[in-house]
């Protein structure tokens, strides 16, 4: 299938502290092939200081994943449900290029998604992504399962789409109801938080959303990048990203993109 084909296949529309899986569950060891291990070093503390982030495998040759876990020697690992073990099924591969959205604002958030450029992993099983609010989604991701522990395996939880109002009334100016999606109940302890963003919001099947913020104490709801906004700027970087063509100045990668937030 053409790659532009099968994002659109994979990509359909819909209508602060980040990353953890609070209130979940561990997944079935591999039951979620797509997903993506992103592990790279944060320099923007004074020592270098490794960092954690999810991302989901769109095409062959990209994975998707929140802008503000950019940083130097990033990494992406496929087939991993245990990341503390060296499974057979794990396959570790270097990003020859990260591409964050070239509108992407630390200050507030905004635009939070990234493209990695991958040495062309097999893409066995992509899962293809609804909108609705209380349409019942997926998360999952190797972040916090306590303020103080990291996962080591996969861990996954069932979130519920909150309505525009859920979020903006929490976090006022930096919700954008065009670019972005309110996902948890606040009445149950369950959602996303650090370690996991850049990670998949999977509804029906289908890639929906790239978790983004959350609220500081960790509480739901959290923030997902609304995929279907990005859709012709993704289009657009796979269309010329495999050819490495893109120069410096088409997409910088300053100093302080990343913001300490993982």
């Amino acid at each position: 299938m053409h790659p532009l084909l099968l994002l659109l296949a994979l990509l359909l529309p819909v209508g602060a502290e980040t990353e953890k899986i609070i209130g979940g569950h561990e997944a079935k060891p591999h039951s979620r092939p797509y997903m993506a291990f992103v592990q790279f070093l944060d320099k923007d503390n004074k020592k270098d200081s490794k960092k954690r982030c999810g991302g989901v495998l769109v095409h062959k040759d990209f994975v998707l994943t929140a802008a503000h876990c950019w940083g130097s020697s990033i990494k992406v690992t496929l087939g991993a449900h245990n990341i503390k073990e060296q499974e057979k099924t794990q396959q570790v591969i270097p990003v020859r290029r990260a591409i964050p959205h070239p509108d992407y604002s630390p200050k507030n958030y905004s635009n939070d998604i990234m493209l990695l450029l991958v040495r062309r992993p097999p893409c066995s099983s992509c899962p293809p992504g609804s909108r609705l609010p209380g349409q019942v989604c997926s998360v999952a991701g190797w972040g916090r399962i306590s303020m103080d522990t990291l996962a080591t395996t996969l861990q996954e939880v069932s979130l519920e789409v909150q309505t525009d109002w859920e979020c903006r009334s929490i976090f006022r100016d930096y919700y954008i109801g065009a670019t972005h999606i309110c996902v948890g109940d606040p009445k149950k302890m369950k959602t996303g938080f650090k370690g996991d963003s850049g990670g998949p919001l999977v509804c029906n099947n289908m890639v929906q959303g790239i978790f983004s913020y959350g609220k500081n104490d960790g509480t739901p709801p959290g923030v997902f990048m609304k995929v279907s906004h990005f859709l012709p700027w993704i289009k657009r970087t796979i269309k010329v990203g495999p050819a490495e063509t893109l120069s410096p100045n088409q997409h910088p990668h300053p100093q302080g993109l990343i913001v300490t937030l993982l």
